[in-house]
């Protein structure tokens, strides 16, 4: 699985994330040159890159998202992630996304972390 974490993610959930996934494929905006980059640009590049976005910004980059799907446009998908969630929980929710789950799963899906 492929991701992609928007600018403003929290870097305790990665850090952990990746400690209990060494070999995760992830990359930060900051790392690709989008940093202060808009929405529509992010979701671009994810969808040419096939990487699933990892977010916090459930108020913009939702909309944008569905926009890309009812224009038909490829959106590998978006992993919204409540910002006010547990840590703990969120990295152990997005644990079970990675491991178990292919990401063609989410061709056009916008998913809410942690699980309900």
């Amino acid at each position: 699985m492929r991701l992609l974490t928007d600018e403003n993610f929290n870097g305790s959930i990665l850090r952990g994330l990746i400690r209990r996934l060494p070999d995760l494929d992830v990359v930060r905006i900051q790392d690709v040159g989008l940093i202060h980059a808009d929405d529509p640009t992010i979701l671009e590049w994810a969808a040419n890159e096939g990487r699933i976005l990892l977010t916090h910004d459930v108020a913009t980059i939702t909309g944008y998202a569905y926009e890309r799907i009812q224009n038909r446009l490829p959106m590998p998908g978006v992993v919204e992630v409540i910002a006010t969630a547990s840590i703990g929980l969120v990295i152990d929710d997005l644990y079970l996304f990675v491991c178990c789950s292919q990401p063609d799963e989410y061709e056009g899906q916008i998913l809410f972390i942690p699980f309900p």
